[in-house]
């Protein structure tokens, strides 16, 4: 049998970014949910979600971050389970999370009383919801125990850019063993750059020394090997945000033309949120969010995933899956 192909980007890992020490057992997690979810006639999806902490000193105190909320690849997720996938959710620790995503601006304790009355004299009763201020609790609540009831989501937390990158290494090389039904949603705002392990400073950095300078490294292209060596049947999407739409499609053809791999939604950082294109190596695919859908509370994401699930599917059928 031959040996797996390694790349310089493998090597390039195992050197400047610390592996995660839960790394094999996460692995072996996501290889099983993929096979059982396959072996029951659906697809699989990777989604990544929120923004990647980049640490600039070994005992960490201070870190580069980016704005990133996590809110696409959440509510990717909910609609991705409805459309029959199973999802394995590779999100940022305390990032928004699929169900629970609309309340987090809610005040909780705002949003709970005790039944049978009012205060902490009947604190022993039960307590209820109030769904003034919660409002689609019930809805959400119900696909969330619906979504519970299946094992449709397995939820994965990084923190650092280093632990998504082995995480996400991790998850291509679990999935590559459904080949065709696996799908890499790659909305994560991952960091361009960071400092090498070897090069980090230990002990918090003084600002008694001073202006700080700092010489970042370009983080290596990580969607090359998943496309090439690790899971080179699946069928994946990356994510392409810029403020200067005129650089937006090139951008994103560029980045087709590069990795090979199947679709780039992209986006402008002011309007994401309303307009994205899905682009293809053979068609570009305008998806627009209407006020009318803002009133009917349609989300663009919805729009996105029913896109991508139609064309998951003609590529499995074109790979003989």
């Amino acid at each position: 049998m031959a040996k797996p192909r390694i790349s310089s980007i493998d090597g390039k890992l195992a050197e400047e970014f610390a592996v995660p020490s839960h790394v094999e057992e996460v692995k072996e997690k996501m290889a099983a949910f993929a096979r059982n979810h396959a072996a029951a006639g659906r697809r699989v999806v990777l989604i990544t979600s929120g923004g990647t902490k980049v640490p600039l000193e070994s005992r960490t105190v201070r870190f580069l971050d980016n704005f990133s909320s996590g809110r696409r690849g959440a509510s990717s997720a909910e609609y991705f389970v409805d459309s029959g996938y199973a999802v394995i959710f590779l999100h940022r620790h305390r990032s928004l999370y699929p169900y629970t995503r609309m309340f987090s601006n809610v005040n909780m304790l705002e949003a709970l009383k005790f039944s049978g009355g009012d205060g902490a004299s009947n604190s022993s009763g039960d307590v209820v919801v109030d769904q003034q201020v919660l409002p689609n609790i019930a809805k959400a609540l119900k696909r969330y125990q619906e979504m519970k009831e299946g094992k449709l989501l397995l939820p994965i937390e990084f923190s650092t850019l280093s632990e998504y990158l082995h995480l996400l290494k991790a998850a291509a090389q679990a999935l590559s063993t459904i080949g065709s039904k696996a799908m890499f949603y790659l909305a994560a705002a991952v960091s361009d750059f960071y400092i090498p392990a070897s090069e980090m400073p230990e002990h918090k950095i003084q600002s008694s020394n001073g202006p700080l300078q700092l010489s970042m490294n370009m983080v290596p292209k990580i969607l090359s090997p998943l496309v090439k060596d690790w899971a080179p049947q699946a069928f994946v999407i990356s994510f392409k945000l810029e403020t200067d739409a005129t650089i937006l499609l090139e951008k994103a053809r560029r980045a087709l033309d590069t990795y090979r791999h199947q679709a780039v939604v992209a986006n402008v950082l002011d309007s994401r949120r309303g307009y994205v294109v899905v682009v293809t190596p053979e068609t570009q695919a305008e998806l627009i969010i209407t006020d009318e859908d803002v009133k009917n509370e349609v989300e663009i994401e919805e729009r996105i995933v029913s896109n991508l699930t139609a064309a998951h599917k003609k590529f499995i059928t074109q790979q003989g899956g």
